[in-house]
């Protein structure tokens, strides 16, 4: 039975009060840490399950919030390095001048303050996957770095100059189109062809709503431990409302919205309310996607009085980065219009 299917029988069942959706009704698969029902997911593991067991080179390729590192985690799973841990890279959060040291190690002396030998993570993910997520905002030179010890397969420690050899399955991802980042002179044509190695696509969750309420029970199981609630049932009307939602956060979105409610619920039953879409908006199937998502955009916005940053702002509704939402409010064109005097 499909999840849209179980929220009817849920419908149908109810004879008084409000419909609701009960533990273990919800169909849900997993393939390691991915959770999921739709046909979307289901195709793109069939990928997956053909590169993990090598050693090949994966690019991950999907909006913010889709749920990158959590794939990147299953191939590394799926792989004969899965005995050690995965190690994980932000490209985009580690300062500048701290990247080179972050990822190739420093020896004592290197620099002021190097009172020690330290390693990085490429030694640290010697014989595991190292997960570089974020890889189109690395500095261009940090490009050039990067590409050699791919080629060779060798670093050097700040302050060095021996070779040390590494063994490493990279996992790639990033929510720029990459190509189009190479046509602008950002990203490097070479490096982009070493990392293309097998591109994946991961599709946005308005792309996969039948995957949405195993979603939410696998959040509500997660919270409820660390909150110590209890949750047996979900207001079917609520999980409706959810596959209707464009989510240009995606996953993560629909994860903040869930800790939200799980803060402030009082019984056993759940009623997630996702911010409204306006009513004057057409449906999905016939507008297109963006459309939808800059005015969603602009309906959150309101209801936060254009604050992006910050507790309850705008971004932490989204599920994105404040920097993420302010670079894709400037891209859509997205600002507040002066109101008459």
């Amino acid at each position: 039975m499909s999840s849209r299917e179980d929220l009817q029988d849920a419908r149908d069942q109810s004879v008084t009060g409000e419909a609701l959706v009960r533990r273990g009704t919800t169909a849900a698969q997993h393939y390691g840490p991915i959770v999921y029902n739709s046909d979307t997911i289901r195709t793109v593991l069939e990928q997956l399950q053909l590169v993990a067991p090598t050693c090949a080179t994966v690019l991950l390729l999907g909006e913010t919030g889709v749920g990158k590192e959590v794939f990147a985690q299953a191939i590394h799973e799926a792989s004969p390095r899965r005995r050690l841990p995965m190690v994980r890279v932000n490209c985009a959060a580690i300062p500048q001048p701290l990247i080179e040291r972050e990822l190739f190690g420093h020896e004592r002396g290197a620099f002021t303050d190097a009172w020690s030998r330290q390693i990085g993570r490429f030694e640290a993910a010697n014989g595991s996957t190292l997960f570089l997520d974020e890889i189109g905002e690395l500095p261009l030179e940090m490009q050039v770095k990067l590409l050699r010890v791919l080629q060779e397969r060798t670093i050097e420690r700040l302050g060095s100059h021996q070779s040390i050899k590494v063994d490493v399955r990279i996992v790639a991802a990033s929510n720029r189109d990459l190509e189009q980042a190479v046509r602008d002179h950002r990203f490097r044509e070479d490096l982009f062809y070493r990392l293309n190695v097998f591109p994946i696509t991961i599709p946005p969750l308005r792309e996969r709503l039948d995957d949405i309420p195993a979603l939410v029970w696998t959040f509500v199981d997660e919270l409820s431990r660390s909150f110590g609630k209890q949750i047996d049932a979900i207001s079917s009307r609520s999980l409706v409302e959810m596959q209707r939602h464009p989510w240009p956060g995606n996953v993560r979105e629909l994860r903040n919205l869930i800790e939200r409610e799980m803060v402030i619920a009082k019984g056993s039953c759940l009623k997630p309310t996702v911010a409204p879409v306006k009513p004057s908006m057409p449906a999905i199937g016939s507008t297109r996607l963006i459309d939808v998502q800059i005015e969603h955009i602009k309906s959150v916005l309101e209801v936060c009085g254009w604050r992006v940053r910050g507790l309850d702002g705008a971004a932490q509704r989204l599920g994105v980065k404040p920097t993420t939402l302010e670079s894709r409010m400037a891209r859509l064109g997205i600002a507040r219009t002066a109101r008459p005097a």
